[in-house]
């Protein structure tokens, strides 16, 4: 397949314009100017003749593909058999996909169910993204999501749940490190929920295998212990005390030069939480990314989707959070792109438009990086090399 392009965009805020892509099976074969591509490409080869845009296929780097993203995601999810639930993951995955995301990092769900749904795209039998999944969260006993089935106590059962997981195929670990809102009956989301040597314990047992740690972390002391257990991404980490927000200066020197990576999950809906939190708790939480983003933090985009008001279509609208911030628009595609690649083990694999890459590409029409809503006109998305329409019917 031999994809044409007003413009291609090639590295960070960099355009090749009049560029096009050769695919060759699921992954890229080369990239130039589009006169040299398409004498490589040959006359025989398909082509996708198209003026806008061409750039990575998105990434989401929080989702939940077991939840429904409705008002009560925990009730469905317990309603549901695991049979029923498989499928209703098949239809949001077919979303993500439709909306421009090729790639998505799942921290959680039930029975291992997203492993057999990412097995199902990889095998081509179901549309959907590239899956990273971490399978069942880690959690304390009555602790936040306890009703995925992660529940240990003690540094052999968290090294246990480790190593189901990783046998199941995870690609990632998560420990639920500070209570969350989703969970009704469990900690709040600024309390601890595990000790230094359970997180260790974890944190040893996903490295000696080469995966990576996520930690949900709310709390500036979960935070603080994520940090020092060495984990290599933090979720959400909105810094939350007993008493209000407290963003200390040492450990966010500590996220900065181990290279952790920080997911803030903003929701799609960003912009009700002045409502929800109130006008000056919201501000105060904005400008705690403003500060990390500033400080030289390592940021990625997640939406979180599948809580509540957090559909599968919303990573776009969630990337809007990044412009009211105030950061150029070549930094929050890199954030969803190249950025969420790395923070993922896939630096090598996706999230570039280069040669040996995996043929993850979004079509847009318009300019994002003179307009970021542009991402919203989707023309086209191929995932792997197959191409999949934004209007197309979920199977």
């Amino acid at each position: 397949m031999l994809i044409t392009g007003g413009r291609v965009l090639v590295d960070s805020g960099t355009y090749l314009e009049d560029g096009a892509v050769l695919i060759e099976g699921d992954s890229i074969s080369a990239v130039g100017p589009r006169e040299r591509i398409e004498e490589r490409a040959g006359a025989d080869v398909p082509r996708f003749e198209f003026d806008g845009t061409v750039l990575p296929g998105l990434i989401d780097a929080h989702v939940h593909l077991a939840f429904d993203g409705g008002p009560d995601p925990v009730s469905t999810l317990q309603d549901s058999t695991d049979e029923v639930l498989l499928e209703d993951m098949r239809r949001r995955a077919a979303q993500l996909l439709r909306s421009g995301v090729t790639t998505a990092r799942d921290l959680g769900d039930r029975s291992w169910l997203v492993l057999r749904l990412a097995a199902e795209i990889n095998d081509r039998r179901t549309p959907g993204p590239g899956i990273v999944s971490a399978g069942t969260p880690a959690t304390t006993v009555g602790g936040h999501c306890h009703f995925l089935g992660g529940e240990v106590s003690g540094e052999a059962e968290v090294r246990e749940l480790v190593r189901r997981n990783l046998a199941a195929g995870a690609g990632v670990i998560k420990a639920m490190v500070t209570g969350g809102g989703l969970t009704k009956d469990g900690p709040k989301s600024h309390e601890s929920q595990f000790s230094a040597e359970e997180l260790a314990a974890l944190v040893d047992e996903a490295h000696k295998a080469g995966v990576p740690v996520a930690a949900h972390a709310h709390g500036t002391d979960g935070i603080a212990a994520a940090v020092e257990a060495g984990v290599d991404t933090i979720e959400h980490c909105t810094w939350m005390t007993s008493g209000g927000l407290d963003l200390r200066q040492d450990v966010l020197k500590q996220i900065i030069d181990r290279g952790i990576t920080v997911c803030p999950a903003v929701s799609p809906h960003w912009q009700m939480l002045p409502r929800i939190f109130g006008e000056e708790r919201a501000a105060a939480m904005f400008d705690l990314v403003r500060q990390m983003a500033d400080a030289g933090v390592r940021l990625v985009a997640g939406t979180d989707a599948g809580v509540q008001r957090a559909g599968f279509d919303g990573l776009v609208p969630a990337l809007s959070f990044y412009s009211h911030l105030g950061l150029a628009n070549s930094s929050i595609i890199d954030m969803a792109t190249s950025e969420a690649a790395t923070a993922l083990g896939l630096g090598s694999t996706t999230g570039r438009i280069a040669p040996g890459y995996r043929a993850d590409l979004l079509l847009v029409d318009g300019d994002p990086l003179a307009d970021l809503g542009a991402l919203k006109n989707v023309r086209a998305v191929f995932a792997s090399g197959l191409r999949h329409e934004p209007n197309e019917a979920a199977e």
